[in-house]
């Protein structure tokens, strides 16, 4: 959560920069699955309901200036963007202008920080 708390202060201080969007997407260590102790109690969404109910959990958790969208159930913007368990992607006029590697150790938030940082030219 706390790469949540991080991205919500960047899209609080690059607001005039970029929009931004987070995406649901299937639950990296469901309880159900490759549980880790300590973790949301979470099972493997089997409806969008739950999948729903999962994103909402979260924003309770861990609120958030921007949409937050759900993916369907059968993944497509996972497989599109390569998601699991977590992916910066910073899009421009339609074009992919950075990709970050695959969370949680890809996941560098710093990284479209610097990136924004130099587009806002500053």
């Amino acid at each position: 959560m706390a790469n949540l708390q991080r991205f919500r202060q960047i899209t609080k201080d690059f607001s005039e920069v970029a929009d931004y969007v987070l995406i649901y997407i299937a639950e990296a260590h469901p309880t159900d699955g490759w549980a880790i102790e300590g973790n949301i109690e979470i099972a493997n969404h089997k409806n969008l309901e739950e999948r729903f109910r999962a994103a909402q959990q979260m924003l309770e958790i861990e609120p958030q200036s921007c949409p937050v969208l759900v993916d369907t159930l059968s993944d497509d913007a996972n497989r599109a963007y390569g998601g699991m368990p977590e992916r910066l992607y910073i899009v421009l006029d339609g074009v992919i202008v950075y990709k970050g590697e695959q969370g949680p150790y890809g996941y560098k938030l710093r990284e479209v920080e610097e990136w924004l940082t130099k587009y806002r030219g500053t």
